[in-house]
């Protein structure tokens, strides 16, 4: 707010940020939290595969709010830069979705490797450099009225996703048993 409104690269790059910044502070406690009571209950009633399924659903409801909050007060706040918006809140949506499921996978792990939020920082810094760039790559398009969205990177952003949720299903009943 001190520069006014910033350029656009700046304002693409400080949404990011902020977007991992939120993610990591809203979704990625999800497991953290939990008591080992409340995990025993679970493990009780629910399938591994069933459990992280709901929990990635859930993380992920819990972004696309947060994001989509998030991009309503950056406008409001550094106003909008933004050349078009359906693709650029379409992005927001996708991306916001992409955090909350590697920090949730991440968030699981850390868990189990007695709640060491350390865990989150060394194994999700190599996964998540990666779909921070894409998504920047991808948004700046939505600031250029002459660019579009290469769809060919949408798809792997979106094959990124379905490999983390795959991941998620198959190796978490190994962590579930503990």
């Amino acid at each position: 707010m001190a520069i006014n409104e910033p350029e656009d690269k700046v304002w693409n790059g400080l949404f990011w940020v902020i977007q991992l910044f939120i993610c990591i502070n809203a979704v990625a406690k999800s497991f953290l939290q939990e008591s080992k009571g409340r995990m025993l209950y679970f493990y009780t009633v629910a399938s591994p595969a069933d459990f992280v399924l709901s929990k990635l659903l859930f993380n992920s409801l819990l972004m696309l709010v947060m994001s989509l909050l998030s991009l309503l007060l950056f406008t409001l706040f550094l106003g909008n830069p933004i050349q078009k918006a359906l693709p650029f809140i379409g992005l927001v949506l996708l991306g916001g979705w992409s955090l909350s499921l590697v920090f949730s996978f991440l968030a699981a792990i850390a868990a189990k490797a007695q709640q060491n939020a350390a865990i989150m920082a060394v194994l999700g810094f190599p996964l998540i450099i990666p779909q921070l760039l894409l998504l920047m790559k991808l948004s700046n398009a939505a600031f250029n009225p002459v660019l579009t969205m290469p769809v060919n990177i949408l798809l792997l952003l979106g094959a990124l996703d379905i490999m983390i949720i795959m991941l998620a299903v198959i190796l978490f009943p190994f962590l579930w048993k503990d």
